[in-house]
């Protein structure tokens, strides 16, 4: 089985993770510091995926699709009656 995280990934993860630790990691936006280890983690992924490194996709939300669909047919009930 192959790997799924390149070592460019790995190298980047730590890195981001350094950074946390002395409390230089910000966060995009708002620049923020970053205080959870699974942001920096997150970050460090998102920095190597920019960088063309071998990551997987990031998993995309079907939650948000499921509510459009409710809030339609609620919408839809309303103004049929």
């Amino acid at each position: 089985m192959a790997r799924r995280y390149s070592k460019k990934a790995s190298r980047k993860v730590a890195q981001a993770m350094r950074e946390r630790k002395r409390g230089k990691l910000r966060s995009g936006r708002s620049g923020k510091k970053v205080t959870s280890r699974k942001q920096a983690i997150a970050i460090g992924l998102s920095q190597a995926r920019r960088a063309g490194a071998k990551v997987p996709k990031k998993k995309s939300s079907t939650r948000k699709r499921s509510t459009a669909r409710t809030k339609t047919a609620a919408r839809k009930k309303r103004t049929s009656k």
